[in-house]
């Protein structure tokens, strides 16, 4: 019981003290180093030794995918085309569909690679005025971008080049296709289930006379700001095409015909060319669609070198409050306490496949963060999930689809920093909204976890 409190004490007040506005920067070395007294082992050893080099090892991974994902998403939204694909998909469905026009803006943006946090920025003033004109709770706004940002285009949808789609790769040689039909279902319960859900909320709510200004926080906001110079919808949508395109031409048809056979040298890593083909293929997919997102909207970007410093300025903040959650999570893994736990889930029915899925949840939930949870549980535990996953006769591409989903679970409690990010856009608590978030953004997509592993094991990969 003790060895639980080691891991227990530190998450809540993670939790808490995120809850509270404090900075996960400043909160996640903080509880590292009090997992680590509690657990009566050194503090300077596991804050350089443990914590560092897992956050360290997390920026030197990803940060082209951040940076990348970060200007290009400036690039739309300096450009007014990011405001121009959702306001074009609002007046496809029509303002009485406000609810489906904010998840499907989000969707198409997320899934064309715009960063979520981006994607929340562009979107809410979008979100306000739609909920405005059709009096509803304005509470609802943050789950809506959450469901379309957070859930299906970042971990089922195949092709998505969202991180949290590309950080499997190196270990299961996949590319960010793995498994596509398990995925398209995994998404179609989320989006279905999550859509129905808001509704359902929106009619209770509606019922009780809460309407748009009939809120606790702040009655009104300012109208979203008039684009400078609109841009046509198909010049907007390109550079999103062209990176699910460009991702799918190089990891199954370009990348793959090189010879590759050079990073066998130790010089280059020792690594097999599958383990970086798919990453390799987003960066090259997410470098061509920013030249052409600039050629496009040359006439739109009013200072395109700006645009560009302030993306990658942008990219800073994300990986580094994500990376600080590596490195809590990895101290917490190697406590005592989590090895007790680690071996209740080995001991789990169903293998290989459910035990990744439960590890990978819980480390999720701890760094807040579906990222870095993915990171923890695939530096420590990826070769041996594959070893038994081969074993078992489990595709490497089922293993990428299933760790990808459970990571998009548990990561959204009340401490990730894309919630507290949501929530203080549109100046919102999470007692006014945190509880449709969960919904949507936690227990639908374990839901569909659930559903995934019931159907690859027993269908398999499709």
């Amino acid at each position: 019981m003790l060895s639980l409190l080691t891991l227990l004490l530190p998450l809540a007040l993670l939790i808490w003290l995120a809850w509270r506005g404090i900075s996960v920067l400043v909160l996640a070395p903080l509880m590292a180093l009090l997992a680590a007294a509690l657990a009566a082992e050194p503090l300077l050893a596991n804050l350089t030794q443990r914590f560092m080099p897992a956050a360290g090892g997390f920026i030197t991974a990803f940060f082209p995918l951040f940076l990348l994902g970060a200007i290009f998403g400036r690039v739309m939204e300096d450009s007014g085309a990011a405001r121009r694909i959702a306001d074009g998909i609002v007046r496809a469905l029509g303002r009485d569909q406000a609810i489906p026009a904010v998840v499907l803006s989000c969707a198409v943006l997320t899934y064309g690679g715009v960063s979520l946090f981006v994607v929340a920025f562009a979107v809410y003033p979008l979100a306000m005025a739609l909920f405005r004109s059709a009096d509803l709770p304005r509470r609802l706004i943050p789950a809506a971008i959450a469901l379309g940002a957070f859930t299906f285009t970042m971990t089922a949808l195949p092709g998505t080049p969202a991180i949290q789609n590309a950080i499997p790769m190196p270990y299961f040689g996949t590319t960010a296709f793995a498994a596509p039909g398990l995925g398209v279902i995994a998404a179609m319960i989320m989006a279905g289930l999550g859509l129905a859900w808001l509704r359902h909320r929106a009619r209770r709510l509606r019922a009780l006379g809460e309407g748009f200004f009939r809120v606790t926080s702040t009655e009104d906001d300012a109208a979203p700001a008039p684009v400078r110079r609109p841009v046509p919808f198909w010049a907007a949508l390109l550079p999103i095409l062209s990176v699910l395109a460009l991702n799918l031409l190089f990891s199954t048809l370009l990348l793959p015909a090189l010879d590759l056979a050079y990073l066998a040298d130790p010089a280059w890593g020792a690594v097999e060319a599958a383990s970086l083909i798919g990453i390799w293929s987003i960066i090259l997919a997410l470098i061509l669609a920013i030249l052409l997102a600039l050629f496009l909207f040359r006439h739109s970007l009013e200072t395109p070198s700006q645009s560009l410093s302030q993306g990658a300025e942008a990219a800073l903040l994300p990986i580094f409050n994500t990376a600080a959650l590596v490195g809590f999570g990895a101290v917490i893994a190697s406590l005592p306490g989590f090895a007790l736990v680690s071996q209740g889930v080995a001991a789990l029915p169903g293998g290989p496949l459910v035990s990744m899925a439960v590890s990978a949840s819980i480390l999720a939930g701890v760094t807040g963060s579906a990222s870095g949870g993915m990171s923890i549980a695939l530096d420590t535990l990826g070769n041996q999930y594959l070893a038994e996953g081969q074993q078992a006769g489990i595709e490497p591409a089922l293993m990428h689809r299933v760790i990808a989903l459970a990571t998009g679970g548990l990561d959204a409690l009340p401490h990730n920093g894309a919630v507290i990010t949501l929530l203080s856009i549109g100046r919102l608590t999470h007692r006014e909204s945190y509880g449709d978030i969960f919904m949507v953004a936690v227990a639908i997509p374990v839901l569909a976890l659930v559903a995934v592993l019931v159907l690859g094991g027993t269908f398999g990969v499709f």
